[in-house]
């Protein structure tokens, strides 16, 4: 067991670490949700370019973009949501981690 310090932890740093121990990998999942939705909307943006110059699109591919980036922007809404910051939880969405 280590030894106890005699200068107590700064309360914000503790706060931080009580944080990340009860949300573990948060900063990962909101990239990966962050790079999913990306590709999902780059995705989408590349098949409205070829639906506009004439190109056929299949809407089972539409619909899969569609899809797709509606469930990643969601999961990451409300995984931005569960810290009271997101827009489903009230706040303005704004506020930095």
């Amino acid at each position: 067991m280590a030894p106890r310090s005699s200068e107590p932890l700064d309360p914000a740093l503790r706060a931080k670490l009580l944080q990340e121990a009860r949300t573990p990998w948060r900063s990962l999942r909101r990239a990966l949700w962050l790079a999913l939705s990306a590709s999902a909307a780059i995705g989408l943006a590349t098949m409205a370019m070829r639906a506009s110059s004439g190109a056929e699109v299949p809407g089972s591919d539409l619909l899969i973009q569609v899809a797709a980036l509606a469930v990643f922007a969601g999961l990451l809404l409300v995984d931005r949501s569960r810290d009271g910051k997101g827009p489903l939880a009230g706040g303005s969405g704004l506020d930095r981690d």
